[in-house]
């Protein structure tokens, strides 16, 4: 069997087994091949068609067939059972503690769709319901002169960033903070970047195992999915410079989020799903609530 070959029958074994995705990769084939060239200890940038034709040892073929039926008999997204994820190219550790990194944050931090937004005095950033901490990493990657708070309601969760902050050799520069929303977050702060639990109620009865794999706490947003924006855009003003901006992710509950703040006039932010999952709003904005 080659390389080719086991990804084709680990692609085939995925489909029918009916797994979701939606954690690293959209479907089976990406899917099937992150799974083999993990398990055959190669890098995950590798081209298929360098190796597609490579022979395969029978050792090589059983760790395969370990992960793969890991992967179907119990559910668990493939990022817990490597314990790595990417995002926007950056590797980043996670298991179970934490949900794993997938933020359209980080697509429009990569892009520079905020860099308008920002000022010469844009020096304190805050990461709210920072997770794993990867927001937090990339954030500090772009912005070399920024210092960035990351905090979390999870310490649970602040294990697992303290470890990718060290990974990235950032701890001089993200303070990682214990804290219920903004209670313990001291500002002023320039920038804050937050994406918080946002599933609504009937959305969350309905996610496969995959996602319910995740930490509820991370996910699950009340019965219109608000809770903790409600919260969020209330406190917000007070820790913020009156030249902050506030960047909020929301997924596919803008319709909710509309009728919750029918008079807030946000700026939707571009990118692969859209322009409507991710909003700006300006400390001035955010004043009139």
């Amino acid at each position: 069997m080659t390389l080719q070959e086991l990804v084709q029958h680990t692609q085939q074994a995925l489909t029918d087994a009916g797994v979701s995705f939606g954690h690293g990769t959209t479907n089976a084939h990406d899917e099937a091949a992150w799974l083999v060239l993990h398990a055959l200890g190669l890098p995950l940038d590798t081209a298929l068609d360098d190796v597609a034709n490579q022979p395969l040892t029978q050792a090589q073929k059983k760790q395969a067939a370990a992960l793969l039926q890991a992967r179907i008999t119990s559910r668990q997204p493939l990022a817990y059972l490597t314990h790595q994820a990417w995002l926007q190219g950056v590797p980043f550790y996670v298991d179970q503690r934490t949900i794993i990194p997938r933020s359209l944050i980080a697509e429009i931090l990569a892009d520079g769709g905020i860099d308008p937004w920002l000022t010469g005095r844009t020096r304190r950033v805050l990461d709210l319901c920072t997770g794993n901490g990867s927001l937090a990493v990339l954030a500090a990657l772009a912005w070399p002169e920024v210092q960035v708070d990351a905090a979390d309601l999870s310490v649970d969760a602040l294990a697992v960033a303290r470890i990718n902050v060290n990974q990235h050799g950032l701890a001089g520069r993200i303070h990682l903070i214990e804290s219920d929303g903004l209670a313990h977050c001291p500002g002023p702060y320039d920038l804050i970047l937050c994406n918080p639990p946002y599933v609504n109620a009937a959305s969350m009865a309905t996610l496969p195992p995959e996602f319910r794999a995740e930490p509820t706490l991370a996910l699950a947003g009340g019965h219109d999915g608000m809770d903790f924006v409600r919260h969020l855009l209330k406190n917000a003003p007070a820790v913020m410079a009156e030249h902050a901006v506030l960047v909020l992710e929301i997924g596919h509950e803008c319709p909710h989020f509309e009728a919750a703040f029918p008079a807030l006039n946000p700026v939707w932010l571009d990118n692969s799903s859209g322009n409507d999952q991710v909003l700006l709003l300006t400390y001035d904005e955010l004043a009139t609530i």
